[in-house]
């Protein structure tokens, strides 16, 4: 999938590029990472995209487990696996993807679909949250933007 033209870029210094509509902006995050977000005239979190290079011991086999336990290991609460699936098609490459809900530790709840994906020249995790309520209204721009991934 090929993101909309007037989209922006950000690229992360192993060439993985994220692809995130023009009315979103850049917000910080970890060294070495990539986010972008939609937010609400109050700051809140109406999406976010976050692009990371792979860093641990995350593979395409165990991903949805290893997401869910480093999500529980950051302080997540009520973590829920809603679904997962493996092999997928991307751009340039392959993946493995995980949706899942939890609470952060100030109260706020996401829904987030995570996927490793693994291209000709990287690997890297992509990371698309809402909130529960805006998934429905954000889900098709978050998927887009996934499936737009270049590795």
């Amino acid at each position: 999938m090929v993101a909309p033209a007037g989209w922006r870029r950000a690229a992360l210094r192993n060439g993985a590029v994220l692809a995130y509509p023009a009315g979103w902006r850049r917000i910080k995050s970890d060294r070495g990472t990539v986010s972008a977000a939609l937010l609400d005239a109050h700051g809140r979190f109406l999406a976010y995209l976050n692009l990371t290079p792979r860093q641990g011991r995350e593979t395409l086999a165990n991903w949805p487990a290893f997401r869910v336990a480093h999500n529980r290991e950051e302080g997540e609460a009520h973590v829920v696996t809603q679904g997962a699936a493996r092999g997928l098609r991307f751009r340039d490459g392959r993946g493995t993807c995980v949706r899942d809900a939890y609470a952060t530790s100030s109260g706020a709840a996401f829904v987030e679909l995570a996927c490793l994906v693994a291209g000709a020249r990287a690997q890297s995790v992509i990371v698309a949250a809402a909130p529960p309520g805006q998934w429905e209204r954000e889900g098709a721009t978050l998927r887009r933007a996934v499936g737009a991934l270049r590795t």
